[in-house]
């Protein structure tokens, strides 16, 4: 199969692209810069150079394609304080893939989040698929419009499905959220949670999420809605308390009201309960995680490496 990814040199992508080529796929990614393009030649992919603001770009490749993984997300902008400038640019892309591929019963995938979908109980593969459903808190509710609308074009002849992904997807080289709780820690000199810390994480290895996504592709019915958690929930405390350990420094519980203070923007998000399960997933595709669990992985000491000099 032809696939066109975008993202292809990010995170995510840069694990799926080669379970996509190791699988026997011809790969195009979708590259914005030289940096991008060298990546993806290095792996064994096309490279077809744009960005997401190149919608007539993004419909011709889809249309040269057998099929479209769309990774790609304006982090840097939606991070930055304008997360609906990001939702926006990606349903603009989301509908642009759409209208391509209408009628053509060729797959589409497309990255959202677990977050958000059932605060305080755990979330499953049938959450979040009725419009209109209220999120929690912006970038939520924005993903999951967003998510909705590929699962729409089922009905339009695309076998499209969403691949959920939990706030951490972690890995050596991890540079997200779990990352960041470290930066933190390290900063401060104190490894936090929230509150009494009880509230629980979902969370996949990089490499589990890869294998996800290609087998999305190759077999999710039209309308699909998967969970890549390995871990169904991970209480925060015991992630503070590896963090402590691995970096050296007490744990200590921060309150609600004062997360923002001492996280930043990730204390907005940290104190959230959001297990999720995969167990729908699993029985539908036959995807089983292969690799360690997030305390595991934290425990293998590489988050707590040095940051280079100059760098947060």
């Amino acid at each position: 199969m032809r696939v066109f990814v975008t993202g292809a040199s990010g995170w995510i992508g840069s694990a799926v692209v080669p379970e996509l080529i190791g699988a026997g796929h011809q790969v195009v990614g979708l590259a914005r810069s030289d940096a991008s393009a060298a990546a993806l030649e290095a792996a064994g992919a096309e490279v077809r150079r744009g960005s997401l603001d190149d919608l007539d770009e993004l419909r011709s490749a889809a249309e040269a394609s057998d099929g479209v993984i769309h990774l790609a997300f304006k982090h840097d902008i939606a991070f930055s304080g304008n997360f609906q400038e990001a939702a926006d640019s990606d349903r603009a892309a989301i509908e642009a893939f759409g209208e391509a591929l209408a009628g053509s019963g060729r797959p589409f995938v497309i990255a959202s989040g677990t977050l958000g979908l059932a605060p305080g109980r755990v979330a499953t593969e049938q959450d979040g698929l009725a419009p209109g459903r209220e999120a929690p808190f912006e970038a939520a509710r924005a993903r999951l419009a967003n998510a909705q609308l590929t699962l729409s074009f089922a009905s339009r002849g695309v076998r499209s499905s969403v691949v959920r992904l939990p706030p951490t997807v972690h890995g050596d080289g991890d540079q997200g959220f779990i990352a960041s709780v470290v930066g933190v820690a390290r900063d401060k000199g104190v490894s936090a949670y929230v509150g009494d810390g009880s509230n629980r994480w979902p969370a996949v290895a990089r490499s589990d999420a890869a294998r996800l996504f290609r087998l999305a592709l190759e077999q999710a019915p039209a309308g699909s809605a998967l969970h890549a958690t390995a871990d169904e929930g991970v209480p925060i405390r015991e992630v503070a308390e590896v963090i402590g350990r691995g970096l050296g420094v007490p744990v200590a519980a921060v309150p609600a009201e004062g997360a923002v203070e001492h996280f930043g923007w990730l204390g907005g998000v940290l104190g959230m309960d959001g297990p999720a399960s995969s167990a729908l997933t699993r029985e539908l595709l036959g995807w089983q995680p292969a690799h360690p669990g997030l305390l595991d992985d934290l425990g293998k000491g590489h988050y707590f490496d040095a940051p280079p000099a100059g760098h947060a």
